[in-house]
């Protein structure tokens, strides 16, 4: 009896070790940190060029801060959301974590959908990247910040696909995948924070 229940232990404890510690969720803080220094640079281009209007229209002209509050307010509610799919994930609750992540990526749809609208509107007035260093500074920015959304979104939808598709529960594998998307979400919160601050905030008072 005791032979077997130590067997069973040593087969136990072999199977937790079958894969050793991943260092998936450091290596990606060292992406975040090269992330930074990409939005770092966009940050000083536009600092530099946030007056060289090219006697065209400027900020003040342009921006309509009504917006892109909204736009704000959608992609700060998807970082609150995403953070109860977290607390789902580490109860392995498979519902909890999917039912929140499908709010999350509304929310980021709706981000998308108001910051195409805006970018449609600017370039209908004849306010597109091409018509001043302003302008091109503003869109380099704001649409990289988009395309990062939209990654995290394509992302968002895998991750999704892989837990519904999860016989049993949750394992530390997803959590780890999970929290890797979290931190890249919550990133884009923070990015965004500073571009509506420093950009539209900045260019309209």
């Amino acid at each position: 009896m005791l032979q077997n229940s130590h067997a069973a232990a040593t087969a136990e404890a072999g199977h937790h070790h079958d894969h050793p510690p991943s260092h998936s969720v450091f290596g990606f803080w060292l992406y975040l940190m090269t992330d930074c220094i990409v939005f770092g640079t966009l940050f000083a281009v536009f600092a530099i060029m946030r007056t060289q209007f090219a006697g065209g229209p400027t900020g003040k002209d342009l921006f309509e801060l009504s917006g892109v509050e909204m736009e704000t307010g959608a992609l700060l509610l998807s970082s609150i959301t995403y953070g109860f799919a977290m607390i789902g994930a580490h109860k392995r609750s498979k519902g909890m974590v999917l039912g929140w992540l499908i709010v999350t990526f509304l929310f980021g749809a709706a981000f998308l959908h108001f910051e195409l609208a805006e970018f449609s509107h600017l370039i209908a007035e004849g306010a597109g990247p091409s018509r001043s260093a302003f302008l091109s500074s503003f869109f380099t920015l704001v649409g990289t910040h988009g395309m990062h959304v939209t990654f995290g979104m394509i992302w968002m939808v895998v991750l999704m696909l892989q837990v519904a598709t999860r016989s049993g529960e949750l394992t530390d594998r997803d959590i780890r995948r999970l929290s890797c998307l979290s931190l890249f979400w919550h990133f884009l919160d923070i990015v965004w924070i500073c571009v509506f601050s420093f950009v539209y905030l900045g260019s309209v008072i």
